[in-house]
């Protein structure tokens, strides 16, 4: 299926490149030029005489040298110098598909088997019920913890980054409050006032108050105030 698909992609890019090689319009020889070049000259004298710019002498000499270059002109071997682009495009239609293919059997993988949907989301499930059982034991650890104690406080930073990480903003607050609970701490209480306004979609009163205590209990060159404070700003 893979080679099914290059071949395709190959076809769909050098098919601009080949159209333009089958095209017959091509730029016209030095002889040529030079045969347009002298018959416009010929056509502009007789304007000049008509308008009497040029005598009837200055005129006849004029057209003579003209006559001669013309001849001369007609007589050159044809300039087949621009034969040789038709040439390098066929080349290129050749070489650049295969250099494709060379540069993949040499960077790629061919002969591995393509991952489908349905064993992709099977790793993703069980990835998901792992780690369903992973907080559930930590639940269950803590439990039986005193929750004013520091191992349960940091028990309990653990599971709220745990669950953030999984995208559960509400149990992820409801896990850092349970933590500052036991022991208030600024940067944790603007993640969890963070987590509080994500889970509720808006900045709600409790989010507000645990926005502002973390301002006032926090230093002043704490990196996240400008975000705390353009968050509660834009309450207002």
């Amino acid at each position: 299926m893979i080679w099914l698909a290059l071949a395709l992609l190959a076809l769909a890019a050098m098919t601009p490149l080949a159209l333009s090689a089958r095209s017959t319009a091509r730029a016209r020889g030095r002889r040529e030029a030079a045969l347009a070049l002298h018959r416009a000259q010929l056509q502009e004298l007789d304007r000049d005489l008509a308008d009497g710019q040029l005598g009837t002498e200055e005129h006849a000499s004029a057209v003579l040298e003209v006559q001669r270059r013309l001849l001369a002109a007609a007589e050159a071997p044809e300039d087949a110098s621009g034969g040789g682009g038709g040439r390098a495009v066929l080349v290129a239609l050749l070489l650049v598909p295969a250099a494709a293919v060379a540069l993949y059997l040499v960077g790629g993988a061919p002969g591995l088997p393509s991952i489908r949907h349905a064993d992709m989301a099977a790793e993703a499930a069980a990835r998901a019920s792992q780690e369903e059982a992973l907080i559930d034991r930590m639940h269950a650890a803590l439990a039986r913890l005193d929750p004013k104690s520091d191992k349960a406080r940091e028990g309990y930073i653990l599971l709220g980054n745990a669950e953030a990480s999984r995208g559960n903003m509400p149990a992820a607050a409801a896990a850092w409050g349970t933590a500052l609970d036991a022991r208030f701490d600024p940067t944790l209480a603007a993640e969890t006032a963070e987590a509080m306004t994500e889970a509720a979609g808006h900045l709600t009163d409790a989010s507000a108050a645990l926005f502002r205590r973390a301002l006032a209990e926090a230093p002043p060159d704490a990196p996240w105030r400008p975000m705390v404070e353009k968050r509660l700003a834009g309450a207002k």
